[in-house]
């Protein structure tokens, strides 16, 4: 049955009784609920960060697609409302805000790095609208507002590490981007290799547009550790793993990162130059399952090329799918339905395989796996299934402390 506004008006003739004021907000009601879901979105689809964000803009429109031709939800299409924040902290706090008081969106999937994300994530809760963040992070955030679809330390970074510590040897020298997720992970990198009887030689931490690594190779070298661990963000940061095959030493030093290779670096390195570098994540292209073949089948249909699909857009793809079952669980966009259906454990099965809710944390527990780059490729070394994000969860009880609203960091 079509329904406007200006049916409402004439069905309800002089009643004179409810009141202009009131018939007004009667209107708005009935309207918001015949309309489309408002998903807002903020990333970064140009700017330094585009080699993420892009493919994140690309699997939002995948996801809404995929939901609206299976009938939408509650009777209703997705429409997405998509901001680019051109790599500009600034536009994402503005953004946020357009989303959540003019735009008044459903829910917001929204921000690549840790910075971007602590940026709108109290504007969000502020105005009750809640708020997906799908990346990669460095743990810790306690807030009943927020779902972190993305993985922890515990579920990416302990496992490298352990491998790392058995494999190499006991001493590490660590490159951290100089911001909020290379500062925290730098310090669960350490607390990690200290669990696992070793020790940090050094801790170098550079701001997003250093591209110079030269100095920072040569001390590495004079500190002879049994390896380097990499927690480096962005397009300049490249740099470090280009220099560091042209000096030679990834002849000579084995090399992990908590970051390469989830936004497709190592297409980025010709083979010599990535090949040996080791990781963790829960997302490989090479993965043979039936959930990514069919994943891939689906972008290649709307997009053509698959090569630019990589961790981070798959995780944006599942954040959104995740939140679409809480919505069919919630049977309603209520905040208290909504939150409900989410501290339930909703369960999906992604790209990158079980994606489950963790209902005290709001994290979720993946399938992680650690991978070794080899021809350009995300080779499989092992694999850990319903990985738990006990990091966060050491900190972080949302069943016991709703109202919290804090990011924890291990002490060390």
């Amino acid at each position: 049955m079509s329904f406007s506004r200006r049916h409402f008006l004439a069905s309800t003739g002089s009643a004179a009784g409810l009141g202009a004021l009131g018939t007004g907000f009667l209107v708005d009601d009935v309207l918001a609920q015949s309309g489309p879901i408002k998903l807002g979105s903020v990333l970064d689809n140009s700017g330094n960060l585009d080699g993420y964000g892009k493919a994140m803009v690309m699997a939002t429109a995948l996801a809404a697609d995929e939901i609206n031709a299976g009938g939408g939800l509650l009777g209703r299409k997705i429409q997405v409302v998509q901001y680019d924040s051109q790599s500009d902290i600034a536009l994402y706090t503005k953004y946020a805000q357009q989303l959540s008081r003019d735009d008044k969106v459903d829910v917001v999937h929204a921000g690549i790095t840790s910075a971007s994300r602590e940026a709108i994530r109290q504007t969000f809760k502020r105005a009750n609208t809640l708020y997906f963040y799908n990346v990669l992070y460095e743990g810790g955030v306690c807030d009943r507002n927020i779902v972190c679809t993305g993985t922890t330390p515990a579920q990416a970074v302990e496992p490298i590490v352990e491998v790392a510590l058995k494999q190499w040897g006991k001493t590490a020298y660590i490159l951290a981007a100089d911001y909020n997720y290379g500062q925290i992970t730098a310090k669960w990198l350490a607390h990690y290799i200290a669990q696992g009887k070793g020790s940090v030689l050094k801790t170098d931490f550079f701001p997003l547009d250093v591209a110079d690594f030269g100095s920072t190779i040569a001390k590495i070298q004079q500190e002879k550790p049994a390896f380097v661990v990499a927690a480096l963000v962005g397009g300049a940061h490249m740099s470090f793993f280009r220099q560091w095959a042209a000096s030679g030493m990834n002849k000579k030093i084995p090399l992990c990162s908590t970051t390469f290779g989830v936004g497709n670096e190592h297409l980025a390195l010709s083979a010599a130059e990535g090949d040996g570098i080791l990781i963790a994540g829960n997302y490989s292209q090479e993965a043979d399952t039936p959930s990514n073949k069919e994943f891939l089948a689906k972008w290649a249909k709307k997009f053509g090329d698959t090569k630019i699909v990589h961790e981070i857009a798959v995780s944006q793809y599942q954040g959104i799918m995740l939140w679409a079952a809480c919505v069919k669980k919630a049977g309603s966009l209520d905040r208290a339905k909504m939150l409900a259906a989410i501290e339930s454990g909703v369960s999906i099965v992604g790209p990158g395989g079980s994606v489950t809710l963790d209902p005290k944390t709001h994290h979720a527990i993946l399938d992680i796996n650690v991978m070794e780059v080899k021809g350009q490729k995300l080779t499989i070394k092992q694999q850990f299934k319903a990985r738990k994000p006990s990091d966060t969860a050491q900190f972080c009880d949302l069943a016991k402390n709703p109202n919290d609203n804090k990011q924890y960091e291990v002490k060390i």
